[in-house]
């Protein structure tokens, strides 16, 4: 049976004879028909424009499933664009704040290269541990969810697919998922196209072989002026964090939306976001043109009509450079009036305060390491008896640092916000090698206190640096129990995501035996707590508190301090004062020339400084940073002390620095009274 041509199909190569032959059977127009579509160039997309003709949204790894939409983030569509391989930047720098929706623009850059412009793509986690999450959470979705992607990259399940968790295998190209921890995977193979995401949470150097940025880039050095960087995180601390100093090397665009009111253009600020004190759902934000009130109804419009505008002149003219705060998130994802809110809690914490810079503005935070003044601190000493609890003082800690000759001991007591009095100080001689000296350290964990009101305080818990004489410090803490007492190694750096971590069971050695798992350890970032020691140490003028036994009665109205004001009693000597301020923070250079942070010592003791560290680890680990209103409340019951501020006192209590949930421990009412 002859089948009629048809006149729409092309006759290019094929001859009169030809035709009759190719169209003399079933199926022949159908053939012809995808043969010719197969010769059809697939269209010139930019990475947004395939985002919004084939991207969807799986319901496991969005919160707004479905078709993607680049006009819900229009300020992504440039940085996307930018990965097109029709734009000559080679390195594409993203400095962000969360909820911006970063991730998926990542997503659809993995995915156009897949369907559009395939190659040997490398896309680095923080860890193997992360790049695995990521390819389970955010990878299988985006393949199973487009159709395009699934026709080219095989099932895990089918024999020799190339689709393995951190590998997947398609036609012109492969991509490979890693860890920047991982020197093998960083140099496995070259990489036209390379998705460096979080390089804040880079660790220095990928198995002691470099820079883990470094390595990657160089996988793309053979595909020249081809290849494509991206570079995405949220920063970190000054002068460590990497994706600062890209950014700062590039032209450093900024989002430009017009005021709906006179249509000046400007890039948002927090400093124009403004509400009434303690009521953040007021928050609307300030045009910087005529002063109006902006209400968040407004950001769609307005970021329909904004622009991506260079401020600077990039070293380098293949890079450009991207700044977003959360004030751009859209309508319906991270409001004004969260972030407003989100700022009120972190009042009174600097660690707070730093993750809300990093994580809400997307902007570094500046560590401040500098000493204060010993002399300045000496001035401001408060009266109160030595071995006293101030009236504010709700539970004890203390900080233990084992030296050769002596174990010096350092009790502090805590209020709300981590305000904080010294109570004792306290040598015991005898050092690590005399029985007698941990005897008396014994001892001292059955001791009392006095508070302002009469009753009498045990330690909630006592923290042990295990540095010196570790066999001897575990041997002491299993004889006493692990309950009191929390055995501490320091760790220094600032890229750490809890100041606290562990306990984590360690080998002990025991009068000589050796017991699997026989202690248990806390990791303790000494960098952050010196940090915030030395910035609650600044915090305005102490407050005056009575001598105990003085005409004033415990609870006379006093001016209120800060949160974390650090109370130093005037029995605290010259010396101790010099050892509280011992160190100071400085930038070091490395051998490869990058910047990062050291604590380096003024003075050869430092010893106050290193029992004030473990002491507030202590409070760390008592669950100072987590306890909710009720339980500071109950404290104060216990002492019948008197509230003295308002009822919003108790917010000002913030955790340290964003942390895990941790396990709960069964607590004893009485524990820190009796």
């Amino acid at each position: 049976m002859s089948v009629p041509t048809s006149t729409n199909l092309p006759r290019s190569g094929l001859t009169s004879g030809d035709d009759d032959s190719l169209t003399d059977f079933d199926g022949a127009v159908e053939i012809l028909r995808t043969w010719s579509a197969g010769l059809t160039p697939d269209p010139d997309l930019t990475v947004s424009q395939w985002a919004d003709k084939h991207r969807m949204l799986s319901g496991r790894a969005s919160a707004e499933p479905g078709r993607y939409r680049t006009a819900r983030t229009p300020y992504m569509r440039e940085i996307m664009d930018r990965l097109s391989p029709s734009d000559p930047t080679q390195r594409i720098v993203f400095m962000k704040a969360a909820q911006v929706g970063a991730t998926e623009a990542g997503n659809n850059w993995i995915g156009f290269a897949i369907h559009q412009a395939p190659g040997p793509m490398l896309a680095v986690q923080p860890t193997v541990e992360l790049a695995k999450r990521n390819s389970r959470q955010r990878i299988d979705p985006l393949i199973d969810e487009s159709p395009e992607l699934r026709e080219r990259v095989k099932p895990a399940r089918s024999r020799d697919a190339g689709n393995t968790m951190l590998s997947k295998e398609f036609a012109g190209g492969i991509l490979i998922m890693t860890g920047a921890n991982s020197a093998v995977g960083l140099r496995s193979t070259p990489a036209r196209y390379i998705f460096l995401d979080e390089v804040d949470a880079y660790p220095a150097s990928a198995d002691e072989e470099g820079d883990p940025v470094t390595l990657a880039e160089a996988r793309s050095l053979t595909f020249a002026h081809r290849r494509k960087v991206f570079l995405v995180s949220t920063p970190t601390i000054r002068g460590l964090s990497r994706i600062e100093r890209e950014f700062e090397a590039s032209d450093q665009r900024r989002y430009f939306v017009p005021c709906p009111h006179c249509d000046a253009m400007q890039w948002l600020k927090f400093d124009r976001l403004r509400w009434q004190k303690g009521r953040p759902e007021t928050a609307e934000y300030h045009c910087e043109g005529c002063e109006r009130t902006i209400a968040e109804h407004h950001k769609t419009q307005m970021l329909e009509r904004g622009e991506w505008r260079a401020t600077t002149t990039a070293a380098d003219p293949t890079t450009v450079g991207y700044h977003l705060s959360a004030l751009y998130s859209p309508v319906g994802w991270l409001s004004w009036q969260r972030i407003a809110r989100a700022h009120e809690a972190a009042r009174g914490s600097d660690e707070a305060m730093r993750a809300f810079r990093n994580t809400f503005l997307g902007e570094t935070w500046m560590e401040t390491g500098e000493a204060p003044d010993w002399q300045r601190l000496a001035d401001r000493r408060e009266a109160w008896a030595p071995g006293t609890v101030p009236q504010r003082g709700l539970f004890l800690t203390a900080g233990a640092d084992v030296q050769k000759d002596r174990i010096e001991v350092d009790v502090w007591a805590w209020g709300r916000g981590l305000e904080s009095w010294l109570v004792d100080h306290l040598v015991l001689e005898g050092g690590p090698g005399d029985p007698a000296c941990w005897q008396r350290l014994t001892d001292l964990l059955g001791r009392t206190w006095a508070h302002a009101s009469g009753q009498p305080m045990a330690l909630a818990r006592l923290a042990i640096d295990t540095g010196y004489e570790t066999s001897a410090v575990y041997a002491w803490s299993r004889q006493v129990g692990f309950a009191q007492v929390a055995p501490v190694k320091g760790l220094e750096g600032f890229n750490r995501s809890s100041p606290v971590t562990g306990p984590t069971y360690v080998d002990a050695t025991v009068a000589g035996k050796r017991l699997r798992r026989g202690a248990r350890l806390w990791t303790v970032a000494t960098s952050t707590f010196k940090a915030e020691t030395y910035r609650f140490l600044r915090q305005g003028e102490a407050e005056p508190s009575p001598r105990w036994g003085d005409a004033s009665p415990p609870n006379a109205d006093a001016p209120k301090c800060p949160p974390g004001t650090i109370h130093l009693p005037d029995w605290a000597d010259g010396e101790w004062l010099k050892q509280l301020t011992a160190e100071q923070l400085v930038t070091v250079r490395t051998k490869r020339g990058f910047a990062r942070l050291e604590w380096q010592k003024l003075r050869e003791r430092n010893e106050a400084l290193d029992t004030r560290v473990y002491a507030r680890a202590a409070a760390w680990i008592a669950g100072a940073d987590r306890w909710p209103e009720a339980r500071w409340a109950d404290l104060e019951a216990q002492l019948g002390v008197k509230r003295q501020d308002g009822p919003e006192a108790g917010a000002a209590t913030a955790p340290s620095v964003p942390t895990r949930p941790m396990p709960r421990r069964r607590t004893v009412r009485s524990s820190y009274m009796r």
